[in-house]
């Protein structure tokens, strides 16, 4: 009898194991997310590697090859300043992860705790938090963020806090959803008869079953922040000159579209390609983990 006390929470380990490597089973059967996975990978490689990638500095001008095609020397042409476009888009891929990441992080930060607090505790702070959750969905994330930016100032690391306030009621919305059903379970309830006190109940015992969701909400959060981040500098309020960053390239090339398609179209290529990517691993990432694929 010593020994069938330990046996639920072996079980409920072992379960949690086999449910977490079923998943990871389906997401390396999934092509499409395997091609995603590849791509980014390729793309932090080129971001780690870039000082030995790039064949030109990013920032050097040339005004003697000033919007020169692609060519021997040039791969894929020059800008208006006689820079090498593929190096700035090979730098560029530094400044393009970084901004996703940092501010899906942000994002996570802020609205990952409120999501707890509300789901948990209910009733006056639940209702408080969902009407601010309430009023910050109502307007359009990059709305939001724009007007962040516009307040306190145009700057990369600006764009990375706006970017990531707008989109912190996504996961607190999310959050607060999983809580409420997951605190209903019977882990939660042993939880509180052994005496774990709040802050280890929701760290310790809720925060790792409802890690799925957020995971996904996170990677298709990457995307949406990559495309908000270069919106943002196309306007001129993010990444300022000469930063290289794909947003402020194309806001840059776009009065010579006619004269030298070169400037705009592969920094698009990039955004496209990096988006697609992100997109593609997230949606296997939902599929793999969707509760409902799991019998």
């Amino acid at each position: 009898m010593s020994h069938s006390a330990p046996l639920p929470t072996a079980v409920l380990r072992e379960r949690s194991e086999s449910l977490w490597h079923k998943s990871r089973k389906r997401l390396v059967k999934n092509t499409g997310a395997m091609i995603g996975l590849v791509v980014l990978v390729a793309l932090v490689l080129v971001a780690v590697f870039a000082p030995v990638l790039a064949p030109h500095p990013p920032n050097r001008q040339n005004p003697m090859a000033s919007l020169a095609p692609p060519s021997d020397e040039y791969r894929l042409g020059t800008d208006q300043f006689g820079r090498d476009i593929l190096s700035r888009l090979i730098y560029g891929t530094r400044v393009s992860l970084r901004v996703g990441l940092i501010a899906v992080g942000i994002a996570g930060l802020i609205g990952i705790p409120f999501g707890l607090v509300a789901g948990y505790y209910g009733g006056w702070i639940d209702m408080v938090i969902s009407r601010v959750i309430d009023l910050m969905l109502a307007f359009p994330g990059i709305l939001l963020a724009l007007v962040l930016v516009s307040v306190m100032g145009p700057s990369l690391f600006n764009v990375m806090i706006a970017v990531g306030v707008a989109a912190s009621p996504n996961y607190a919305r999310l959050v607060r959803g999983s809580v409420l059903s997951a605190k209903e379970h019977v882990y939660v309830e042993s939880a509180r008869a052994v005496g774990a006190n709040v802050r280890g109940i929701l760290v310790r015992h809720i925060l790792p079953n409802i890690l799925a969701p957020i995971i996904v909400l996170a990677t298709l959060g990457t995307a949406g922040a990559i495309l908000s981040a270069a919106a943002l500098s196309f306007l001129g309020l993010g990444a300022q000159p000469p930063t290289a960053e794909w947003g402020a390239m194309l806001s840059e090339g776009r009065n010579y579209m006619r004269l030298a398609w070169w400037v705009t179209t592969f920094p698009g290529i990039a955004i496209m390609l990096t988006v697609l990517a992100v997109n593609l691993l997230g949606d296997g990432l939902r599929d793999a983990l969707d509760v409902r694929m799991r019998s």
